[in-house]
């Protein structure tokens, strides 16, 4: 192994940058859910009385072991944008509305027992478009 400086290192470097991969709002929600259903049966943790949570502190809710902590451990979602595991990370790169975010992430929908599987039916939901949701009934 022949010394080099760190500057020479450097100088003879080729980086060459990686494109972010551009993902459309179904990809990521369909991503999403691909990864929670990778173990089904995995307990998550939901987020604690979203909805008492005063609408300014919200974005910064986080728990470990969440579904948005799932996502956010997914290489792929983090190089298409996925800043953080709290709400307002998943808010804004899943672009969930309050009212599907607080479903898919509150305590209060899945009466002490959320899972992989259950999370990942739920996203699916979110991902399908307003009207084929209006007629499929979810």
């Amino acid at each position: 192994m022949k010394y080099q400086s760190i500057e020479n290192v450097a100088a003879e470097a080729a980086l060459t940058p990686v494109e972010a991969p551009v993902l459309s709002r179904r990809q990521r929600l369909e991503r999403w859910a691909e990864l929670l259903e990778r173990d089904p049966q995995r307990r998550l943790r939901a987020l604690m009385r979203v909805e008492f949570v005063p609408e300014w502190d919200r974005a910064g809710i986080r728990e470990d072991d969440t579904p948005i902590s799932v996502a956010f451990a997914d290489p792929l979602l983090r190089a298409a944008g996925l800043e953080g595991d709290t709400f307002g990370d998943a808010r804004k790169f899943f672009e969930l509305s309050s009212e599907d975010a607080h479903e898919l992430l509150c305590d209060c929908h899945y009466y002490g027992r959320m899972d992989g599987e259950t999370v990942a039916r739920r996203v699916r939901s979110v991902a399908r478009p307003l009207v084929q949701r209006l007629f499929m009934g979810s």
